[in-house]
């Protein structure tokens, strides 16, 4: 059995427009990444900016230890703070003591999880 010349080309034919498609696809799924990636960024450079102008010294140095070992309880301490600065129920600039509580605020809804020998 033989293929006709012109069943071969509409089978190559659908078989680009399909390749096709799924590049555009891909392109378009990593546009979405690298415009959520660069608001994220943005957001990132936000807050560390603003954690300059709300934070003491010494607190910001306990965050960015806190940001390396947990960043996202970091993230959400950061958050927080611009939060609390904008409705104005924040003192500036925060000291490393306000930070502990805030710290131990956030950290205090976490999970506590232990693992049992049996």
């Amino acid at each position: 059995m033989s293929i006709d010349d012109s069943e071969l080309e509409r089978m190559r034919a659908a078989r680009l427009a399909e390749v096709q498609n799924q590049i555009e696809s891909q392109a378009e799924q990593q546009m979405q990444a690298e415009e959520q990636q660069a608001v994220a960024n943005q957001e990132v450079t936000a807050l560390n900016e603003a954690m300059r102008t709300i934070l003491t010294p010494e607190s910001r140095e306990r965050l960015g230890r806190v940001e390396l070992t947990r960043p996202d309880i970091a993230l959400g301490v950061k958050r927080h703070l611009v939060n609390l600065h904008n409705e104005g129920s924040l003192q500036i600039p925060v000291d490393d003591n306000t930070l502990k509580s805030v710290l131990t605020q956030l950290n205090s809804n976490r999970r506590e999880s232990s693992i049992r020998r049996i």
